[in-house]
């Protein structure tokens, strides 16, 4: 399982296609501005090699679409806490998948609440090309996928989940309504914000991309938060809140507590920052900070992170707490990035 809290050094390649510069904005940020197309970027250390996958496509003089695509089916078929089939199920032990897709032309895809299917995000585009609409659900989403030709996977969590499940439950002294019907007075309990190995409970792979011909693309995959309520949906396959591309501005994908995400539009925030001038860094910025105002307290105990890049190829990335971190991949440069935070 990958470690997103933990920062990972990893060393550039080269560092002549990249310009770190400071800026004259409160706090002292900084941009990452890549002078050569194309460029890619991801959350978490999970991105690293979700990065090099979409990096094939985008090299070759690639579509970003197409990269945004093939780069996070990387981190859907790995073993993690919190994206594909193999990650933490819900509280009453399904794994349900979200996924969100959009391109340069404002078509977008999603789905939601999808269990059974390995690559949710190529479901999501199959939604944005092959039906007028943006979001299938729950069955028909799956229904949808099998029709297309996706594989209806084995019902069966990983060793890995199984064991945390497990663990949940002793814990929690959960039992399903199914089995225990007078339990629903308070609903009760719901998923904790940080699992037992301290890492938080609401992660995704998001991506954002541009290609050689400026193009923008993005793309946000979850299983959603581990021992969530039974059909809890979060912030990644909602448009505009875990993710949003406008290409003549820039695009910006989401990680975290989607709840909150969702109360901001919160991608769809930062781009219209970047719109009014400002840069990555301190569009996201801007952004937690409307957050912070909205929760007050509450903020200190949520981690939300947002990653942008603009359409000129300046870069970057502002979070809650600490410990977020981004990985980078244009020409010559492959590292991981370490983001400045509120708190």
């Amino acid at each position: 399982m990958f470690n997103r809290r933990n920062f990972l050094k990893v060393s550039s390649l080269s560092s002549m296609a990249l310009l770190v510069k400071k800026n004259l904005i409160p706090g002292d940020f900084e941009a990452i501005s890549i002078k050569t197309r194309p460029v890619v970027i991801s959350t978490w250390d999970a991105g690293l090699a979700a990065n090099k996958e979409a990096w094939k496509i985008l090299i070759n003089g690639g579509r970003a679409l197409d990269a945004v695509e093939k780069g996070v089916m990387v981190t859907e078929g790995s073993r993690n806490c919190c994206v594909g089939l193999g990650a933490n199920p819900d509280r009453d032990g399904y794994v349900t998948l979200d996924a969100s897709i959009m391109d340069e032309n404002f078509n977008c895809g999603s789905v939601a609440a999808l269990e059974r299917i390995k690559h949710p995000i190529s479901v999501a585009r199959r939604v944005m090309e092959k039906t007028p609409h943006v979001m299938l659900v729950g069955e028909g989403a799956q229904l949808f996928a099998v029709a297309e030709g996706f594989k209806l996977e084995e019902q069966k969590l990983s060793p890995e989940a199984q064991k945390e499940y497990n663990n949940w439950i002793k814990n929690s002294d959960y039992k399903s309504p199914v089995i225990n019907i007078e339990n629903k007075q308070d609903h009760g309990p719901f998923a904790p914000a940080i699992l037992e190995n301290g890492e938080w409970n609401h992660d995704t792979i998001g991506m954002v991309a541009m290609d050689a011909n400026g193009n923008l693309s993005g793309s946000c995959t979850t299983s959603g938060a581990g021992f969530k309520m039974r059909g809890r949906v979060g912030d990644s396959p909602v448009i505009g809140a875990g993710l949003y591309v406008d290409n003549a501005v820039g695009a910006c994908t989401a990680t975290g507590q989607g709840e909150d995400v969702i109360r901001i539009c919160g991608s769809y925030a930062v781009v219209e920052f970047m719109r009014q001038g400002s840069l990555p860094e301190d569009a996201c910025r801007k952004t937690i900070h409307r957050l912070v105002k909205i929760l007050g307290e509450k903020a200190k105990t949520i981690q939300v992170a947002f990653l942008a890049v603009n359409k000129k190829g300046d870069v970057g990335s502002f979070s809650l707490q600490p410990g977020f971190n981004y990985a980078l991949k244009s020409e010559g440069v492959e590292k991981l990035v370490k983001a400045n935070s509120y708190f």
